[in-house]
């Protein structure tokens, strides 16, 4: 028989992680079947004679998992963990010795001699993590360790096929298929996932999945032991706070089983194929991956929690939070109920200390009733007396006869029946949800039960007056409504004006409108997007303040430009950014997410781009050196688009007025994005040229016709675009030549233009590995963008053109000298050499 021999390497990487399957007989008895195999083989086991050391792998029998030695991160300690086997990108989805890591590459997996599976050092038996099980004498050499091919590693008496350990009972911060979350009293065992504490370091962390039975089921994320976030209760299907669930039904099959000493949640998928996995990250998100075959990579199907409301509590007690109130506070407070803290309320939109009830108002034997608000995640049912059987009507009752009832819900279980649960104290972290949610009904007082259901009675002692006064009262009531209608509409008017137009603007309006395709986010969520503005993600600095990189709820990154009160960048460049970024749609113009006005605080909130900007990579001989010639073209071709699209392509024709290597981003696969719109402006459609007195932009990209006397137009942009392709060939700044060449890379470069020798400008760091006839027209180009006379210059459409043809192209004449000897200057709108990210430039010309 032909042998098979497996080939154990070793697998460096890092993990990421994320839905939910229960019966715990079907794990057991699956966990058997997958044992019954043939014992013998070394290829999936560990034995009394058989270790695991640090350089091999196991792999269970079908080749889906493995399991191994590893580092995570940038770390350079060993772990041993267990990943998905066949897959391009190694994702470890369990790790044994979290807490004690192993420093070097000494690590011995093996049964010790007390039947124990332990990790150690090749020189010491002193185990560094260990099981805990107790093994009699004579069956220590039965026991073997086993990855099977749900990826649970086993502890198992040979003889017998006896599990007395499992990896399944010790979870790390990943659920996969058959893992289960919960706990078995009889057993003293709970089964939870807990994120770990750093990508380098998988130690517990501060968030922790738990999957919660008290009153009705719930599934829960903790921080630091406080809720986090709450998926409502589980009805048999899905839980009701978690409306998406019910369309992956198709995808994902998630159980429970549930008695009085145990309960349990797992998960499968229909298509036994496709890996998945769920995940708490250390970021406080838990989400669900699944394995794209097509482009080769997980792709995140689900991540919780989506938004400020999903945060357990956000709106504190006896509220209700609308993540769909765009217009004015996600907060409301409950029939009956009335801000707690008025002032933190309806000034600062902070609604975290939540509502009481209105003083006065008596729910007790005196004509109260119930307001049925629909379509909610019910609150926290953990402290919820829950009744099963009753019908609305008995719950309703059930609810009324005890004076300390506030609310009560019915939830229909898709097993039969139905749960009425009761709330007696505070009703905790309700939200309005789009699809699927459930009917609360809220305990209010007469009076306000009156507002709901009760019409005004127009007949008593004195008919007449009672009328009169009911007529006054709507004629008021009419007249109020059509004022504040107007009101806003005013409002709203000048807040679109604004946005559209140049005209004079104020902040308040700013402040309490918002154009209708971009988001308005508030000082709150940027705050926790940010890490309050840690300085750990500060991505840079500049003359109007400072670039921090953050995390959307729903897991987005984002770089958030924060202008400071000293910025040269004012409201009026402020909005003309917001304004012209909401209409402009280019793949190579950076993507304007949303903006924030608030607390005296002006910000842009943009998509982040991972490998910062052109000069942080073309200007350091180091970094420079990693852009070949092909990348190069590519950003040279891309903001060659970005700019014509800006000139003849978009709605509106845009003169940028500050192109320039900072303001150009790059994505994660070197894309070119153009930034920074603070200093654009619009052109009419037949307009040629115009004239500032202010101008602005960075000494160096700026035209003669401009820096001398203020005009610009779409050829000031091919100007700068010039100077900048020049730049990225010879990996040198314009104003930053060397001594004893020339006054600026312009002359330089049209010295040895002359001279015929251009291609020496090229940068030295591409060898000879660049087509020497490409490289020669885009010097060309360069200097035709780059000409003294306005009407020498090409358009960007011929730009365009010329980049992406072979055609014949003019000889440039004398381009523009605007410097009279040697600058040694430093860019005034950079600091500390780093990347300037999303700048915006003063408005006094500034030395490059």
């Amino acid at each position: 028989m032909k042998q098979k021999l497996h080939v154990l390497c070793l697998i460096m990487g890092q993990n990421q992680k994320p839905n939910l399957h229960c019966h715990y007989w079907l794990l057991s008895s699956l966990t058997l079947v997958l044992l019954n195999i043939s014992f013998g083989s070394c290829f999936d086991t560990i034995s009394t004679d058989k270790a695991l050391r640090d350089g091999e792998i196991l792999v269970s029998r079908d080749k889906t998992f493995a399991m191994g030695f590893f580092s995570p991160g940038r770390s350079t300690s060993r772990y041993i963990g267990i990943w998905y086997n066949n897959l391009p990108q190694q994702t470890v989805i369990w790790v044994a010795n979290r807490n004690t890591p192993i420093n070097d590459t000494s690590g011995v997996l093996s049964i010790n001699q007390h039947g124990n599976l332990a990790l150690h050092h090749n020189h010491s038996i002193l185990p560094i993590w260990s099981t805990n099980v107790s093994v009699t004498p004579s069956d220590t050499n039965k026991v073997i360790a086993q990855l099977t091919d749900i990826a649970n590693l086993v502890l198992i008496l040979n003889d017998t096929k006896t599990v007395i350990w499992q990896s399944f009972d010790q979870p790390t911060d990943t659920l996969i298929p058959h893992l289960r979350l919960g706990f078995d009293r009889g057993k003293d065992q709970s089964w939870v996932i807990q994120s770990w504490k750093t990508d380098d370091d998988p130690s517990p962390g501060d968030f922790t999945l738990k999957f919660s039975t008290n009153g009705m089921p719930q599934l829960f994320l903790y921080h630091k032991n406080l809720p986090w976030w709450r998926g409502g209760p589980w009805n048999g299907e899905f839980f009701m706070g978690i409306p998406n669930m019910k369309r992956d039904n198709n995808i994902f099959n998630v159980s429970c089983e549930e008695d009085e000493n145990h309960a349990a949640l797992s998960y499968n998928t229909y298509d036994k194929s496709v890996p998945s996995w769920v995940v708490v990250q250390q970021s406080g998100f838990f989400q669900v991956f699944t394995w794209d075959n097509q482009k080769n990579q997980w792709n995140r199907y689900w991540s919780e929690p989506t938004g400020q409301c999903d945060n357990y509590g956000t709106c504190g007690p006896n509220s209700n939070c609308d993540p769909l109130n765009y217009e004015d506070f996600q907060c409301t407070c409950l029939p009956g109920f009335e801000p707690k803290f008025p002032r933190n309320w309806y000034e600062n939109r902070d609604g975290s200390g939540g509502c009481a009830r209105k003083k006065g108002a008596s729910v007790c034997g005196s004509g109260e009733g119930f307001v049925n608000i629909e379509g909610l995640k019910v609150p926290d049912t953990s402290v919820a007396i829950v009744k099963e059987g009753l019908s609305l009507e008995e719950c309703e009752k059930e609810c009324l006869r005890n004076c300390t009832c506030n609310a009560y819900s019915v939830a229909d279980i898709r097993n039969g029946g139905s749960g009425c649960m009761t709330w007696h104290g505070d009703l905790m972290d309700i939200q309005k949800l789009s699809d699927q949610g459930q009917d609360l009904f809220i305990r209010v007082d007469s009076f306000e039960l009156a507002k709901y259901y009760k019409r005004p009675r127009l007949f008593g002692k004195n008919k007449l007056v009672t009328a009169l006064v009911a007529f006054m009262l709507l004629v008021l009531l009419l007249v109020s409504s059509v004022y504040y209608l107007w009101k806003k509409s005013k409002n709203k008017e000048k807040m679109m004006w604004d946005l559209n137009h140049d005209s004079p603007r104020e902040e308040n309006d700013v402040q309490s409108k918002r154009h209708p395709n971009l988001p308005l986010f508030s000082f709150k969520m940027i705050m926790a997007a940010t890490e309050k503005f840690s300085p750990d993600n500060k991505l840079g600095q500049g003359g109007f303040g400072s670039v921090y990189k953050g995390h959307l709820f729903d897991g987005q990154e984002i770089a958030v430009k924060r202008l400071s009160k000293d910025s040269g960048q004012g409201i009026e460049e402020f909005i003309n950014e917001v304004r012209l970024l909401v209409k402009l749609q280019h793949r190579n113009l950076v993507r304007l997410l949303g903006c924030c006005l608030e607390k005296e605080e002006r910000m842009l909130v943009y998509e982040y781009l991972p490998n910062k900007s052109l000069d942080f990579l073309i200007f350091d001989e180091v970094r420079r050196s990693s852009l070949d010639w092909g990348q190069r073209f590519k950003i040279i071709s891309g903001i060659a688009r970005g700019v014509l699209y800006l000139h003849q392509d978009s709605r509106l024709k845009i003169i940028h007025r500050d192109l320039k290597a900072s303001n150009v981003l790059l994505d994660a696969v070197m894309n070119p994005k153009i930034s920074d719109f603070g200093m654009a402006r619009i052109f009419g459609e037949e307009q040629i040229h115009a004239s500032t007195k202010k101008v602005v932009g960075t000494y160096g990209y700026m035209s003669p016709e401009y820096a001398m006397e203020g005009r610009y137009s779409t050829k000031s942009d091919v100007f700068s675009f010039g100077v900048l392709l020049l730049e990225i060939i010879a990996g040198k700044r314009n104003t930053n030549c060397e001594k004893g060449r020339a006054a600026s890379l312009i002359g330089y470069v049209w010295k040895l233009w002359t001279e015929g020798r251009a291609l020496d400008v090229v940068d030295s760091t591409l060898g000879q590995s660049y087509p020497p006839e490409i490289a020669l027209r885009c010097i060309q180009i360069g200097l035709l963008c780059v000409q003294e006379s306005i009407n020498n210059r090409p358009s960007m459409l011929e730009v365009v053109f010329m980049l992406c043809n072979e055609a014949p192209i003019c000889s440039p004449q004398k381009p523009a000298f605007l410097f009279n000897g040697n600058l040694d200057m430093k860019d005034s709108s950079t600091s500390g050499g780093g990347s300037s990210v999303n700048e915006v430039t003063v408005t006094t010309i500034s030395a490059r």
